[in-house]
């Protein structure tokens, strides 16, 4: 039994298809102010199931939350997998908006929680941030290969005009976790552990919300530190971690590097993986696991970290 009407929205730039599952009935819709305000009007009592379409959904997002109608985020290879599973091949966005619509009835989709505005933009921040670092690197690495005079003081300037956006960007960063009692509260108790720095902690508390909330299991998926099995039979593959919020798995396995070195508990946690022979890099791996599962007890609990010894 539906206990509410499921709608599968697929998002365009210039339209959304939504799919009303239990009417059958289709609709192409503009993606302006207006017209997604009565959509998300319409729907108040249902729950909207929609993909992370890289930032195209937020108008949708934001008018079903001012309106008060529940909706659910969803992974786009999660929905692509299950339309496999329900044996649509096809792609358009009429199918699409059906498999969303399936997906959240079949599946029991819980709606994503209310997003908060001071993470949201942290979290548009900390992407700058990326964005802009990684033109920095591109612009370094071809002033390393160029034999030009003339080029070579083209791109020291350009570097030089990013590196002052850089410093914008993560001054607008540091700016904005000080003036929010919550974000510079649980940044000042991240920092406790050593290996993690101000970098980061913009990136945990932005791309990492539900820190705190969930089970150790549970938040090691999201990060993608997750070991995943890869048995059939009686062969039994190496686990490997996948998946979840790749920027989120970097910064951690960093830090699990720094932690392994400095702090006295994850030395000896490494140490021991290593001499029971397991690579490099599978120790690291575990140490950011460990260290995740460390972060998210602290945030559950209210507690700073605790040096302890081996």
């Amino acid at each position: 039994m539906i206990a509410q009407d499921v709608i599968g929205v697929d998002i365009a730039k210039d339209w959304i298809d939504a799919f009303h599952l239990s009417t059958a009935g289709h609709e192409r819709i503009a993606t302006t102010k207006q017209a997604l305000a009565r959509f998300a009007m319409a729907a108040k009592g249902s729950l909207v199931v929609l993909e992370a379409s890289g930032g195209y959904e937020r108008p949708v997002t934001e008018a079903l939350a001012k309106a008060g109608t529940e909706y659910c985020r969803v992974n786009p290879r999660q929905a692509r997998e299950f339309a496999r599973a329900m044996g649509k091949l096809a792609k358009t966005d009429r199918v699409d908006a059906w498999v969303l619509a399936e997906m959240g009835q079949k599946l029991g989709l819980k709606p994503t929680p209310p997003v908060d505005p001071e993470r949201v933009r942290l979290s548009d921040l900390v992407a700058r941030r990326g964005a802009i670092g990684a033109m920095i690197r591109a612009e370094k690495n071809r002033a390393g290969t160029t034999r030009d005079a003339w080029l070579e003081r083209e791109i020291a300037l350009l570097i030089k005009v990013l590196e002052d956006h850089l410093a914008a960007v993560e001054g607008a960063i540091a700016s904005l976790v000080a003036a929010s009692a919550l974000l510079s509260s649980e940044a000042r108790r991240l920092r406790t552990v050593s290996g993690i720095g101000p970098t980061l902690v913009a990136v945990i508390l932005a791309r990492l919300p539900e820190l705190g909330q969930l089970d150790a299991k549970r938040i090691a998926a999201l990060a993608g530190l997750a070991p995943q099995a890869c048995d059939s039979g009686i062969h039994r593959g190496k686990r490997r971690v996948w998946g979840g919020r790749a920027d989120v798995r970097r910064a951690l396995y960093l830090a699990g590097f720094i932690a392994s070195r400095f702090d006295p508990a994850i030395q000896a946690f490494r140490k021991r993986l290593e001499a029971a022979g397991k690579p490099p890099k599978l120790a690291i791996t575990a140490c950011a696991r460990k260290l995740l599962t460390i972060l998210n007890a602290m945030l559950r609990d209210g507690k700073d970290y605790r040096k302890m010894s081996p």
